[in-house]
This record gives structure tokens, sequence and C-alpha cells, in this order.
């Protein structure tokens, strides 16, 4: 299955002032893990087990209702927001539908913020039972929105550009995401998540202890040990197309093979709504641009336009009938 991915302490990124020693020493890991993989895997990242186990806890609890009380709580009833529950095959990926059922999140906002007109911003929906889960999803996403930050600024110092690089250009205002998915026990009807690539930034993926994450890496497919103290990252198509190619939005895919329902919390960093995603200037030739490696046979450096653009028009991939509401 060839080469596992590299497991990087990015503690010394929680705990120091940018461009000290051990900051650019865990840059440099980071820098080479995006070349070879668009993947890696951290410890000393300062998120408690604690907090991860009752939001699993909380999220498991919420599936275990019956359909009728979820769906109180429904995607269409957010809107353009897209927040909220989708059913079992209630998302597709490549035009499947996929394996599994989830919840939508992002940045909390009132409804009567100006941000909240843009799809993908609003208030979120929470369920009323269980009543802790609101407390844990808005706690989760504070405490990853700045890891995010502190991963992006490592990855602009492994660019040779300045720590705050992403955070005072593209990603000043960044959108912010979050999901907790539940892939029940393997099936006959295919991957849980078929082959595909993140859109944005970076993506910081929680899991509980069952398997089931596979990476295309060099080599060919490589499976994702499973371990909730080990947080995975992944680079985003917006990446690929800054860097030219140097760093890869990789493919990865899902498939519980468990005989347990697993469950994954993907929190995505992403730029700013209407930055445009231009190429950074980076010393040396990039690769040549060839579509044909990617998963979709597209290429994110032909894209022209915002990133929320490139945004709105995935996501009305992934829900059509809720992309028709933007037509």
């Amino acid at each position: 299955m060839g080469t596992d991915l590299p497991l990087i302490d990015v503690g010394p990124l929680c705990a120091s002032p940018p461009g000290t020693p051990a900051c650019r020493a865990v840059a440099i890991e980071i820098d080479r893990a995006c070349r070879r993989f668009g993947f890696f895997r951290i410890v000393g990242h300062g998120l408690e087990p604690e907090r991860l186990a009752e939001l699993d806890r909380l999220a498991r609890a919420f599936f275990a209702l019956p359909e009728q009380h979820k769906a109180r709580i429904a995607m269409e009833h957010g809107g353009t927001a897209w927040r909220g529950w989708f059913p079992l095959g209630g998302e597709l990926t490549s035009g499947r539908p996929d394996h599994k059922e989830g919840l939508y999140f992002g940045a909390e906002l009132a409804a009567d913020d100006p941000a909240a007109g843009r799809p993908l911003h609003g208030p979120n929906l929470f369920p009323t039972h269980p009543a802790g889960l609101r407390d844990a999803v808005l706690g989760w996403i504070a405490a990853m929105t700045g890891l995010g930050h502190a991963l992006l600024g490592a990855v602009a110092a492994g660019l040779g550009l300045p720590a705050d690089w992403f955070a005072s250009t593209v990603a000043a205002e960044p959108t912010v995401l979050f999901r907790i998915f539940r892939y029940p026990p393997g099936n006959d009807e295919g991957w849980g998540v078929a082959e595909h690539t993140d859109y944005g930034l970076l993506t910081i993926l929680a899991q509980d202890h069952h398997g089931g994450l596979e990476v295309r890496g060099p080599d060919g497919w490589l499976a994702v040990p499973a371990d909730p103290d080990v947080l995975v990252v992944n680079l985003g198509d917006m990446l690929d197309r800054m860097t030219e190619g140097r760093y890869r939005s990789t493919p990865h895919r899902v498939l519980n093979t468990s005989g347990c329902e697993r469950l994954s919390f993907p929190f995505f960093v992403d730029p700013s709504w209407d930055a445009v995603c231009r190429p950074l200037p980076l010393a040396g030739t990039p690769p040549a641009d060839d579509p044909t490696r990617r998963w979709d046979g597209t290429s994110v450096r032909a894209w022209d336009g915002t990133y929320g653009d490139y945004l709105t028009a995935k996501v009305a991939k992934v829900f059509p009938r809720l992309g028709q509401r933007l037509g």
C-alpha cells in the first residue's frame, strides 16, 4: 500500500512565536509532506481527548434518533446557508449517493448579519436533543479555527512566505465549515465516499478508532490509521492552484469495513468568500498542468473567479436540489 503518511509534532506552532527554530523545523516537515503526499498526520495539536470524546458521544446520540426527529433540522430548513442534517444517501460524489449521513455546520452568524446573505453563511441548525451538541460544535469550531491559522502559518513559512501571509491575504476572513459524518457498517453499494478532493486550503480531520480513510499516495492507495488522538491534515484545490501543482490536492476515499459505525469530523479552513486565489510567486518551474492526474479530469489552474464561485459550484453538485435555489 505504499509509504505511511508523515506524522508531525506541531506542538511548537501552538507554543512558540512564528519564526523560532522549532517552528521553522515544523514548517520544513509540513512543506515536505505537502509536496510528496498532500496529506500528513499531526500530534501536539493541543486538543484535549475529552473534547473529541464528548463531541463523538453527542453526535452518536443525535444519529441514533428516529429519522423524523432528525428531519426537524434537515438542510432544506437551512436555506442557502446549507446547514443541518442530511439522511443516508443524501449527498452525492461524482453523481452517486454516498453511503453516509451527516450534519453540516459553519461559523455561527446571526440571521441579520450582512454576511449571512452569502451561500454557505448564516445561522446553524441545532437539535434540541442532545442539548449539549450546540456548545460542543461551536467549541470545536473555535478550537479548530485557531489550529487552522497556526497550520496555515507553517504552510506559508514552508513556501518561503511570511507566516501571516494567508491571514493577511486570501484567508483574512476564512470560510470556515465543519461536518460530522456517520458511516454505517460496510455495504455492498460501493464507497462510503468515492474518490474526491477537497476544495479550499486545509482540511483537518478527526476520526474515531474505526478505519476506512484511504489516500492516493505516490505509490498507490494508503490506508490511514484511525486514532482519535491524531488529526489528519490534507490540502484542498486552492493550495494546489496557488502553488501551481507543487502542492497536491490529493484524492481520498472512505470505505467502512470495520463492522461498526464510523464517525468522522472534517473541518475546513478555506479562503475568504471573495478571494481570488492567484498563483504564488514561488521559485523554480512548476510541474506541467495535467488535468488527467486529477480524479475528475479538470484543471484547478484553469479556474477563473472567486473562491465563493468555486465552492458554490462544487456544493451545488453535491446537493443538486439545494443548488437549484441559487439558479
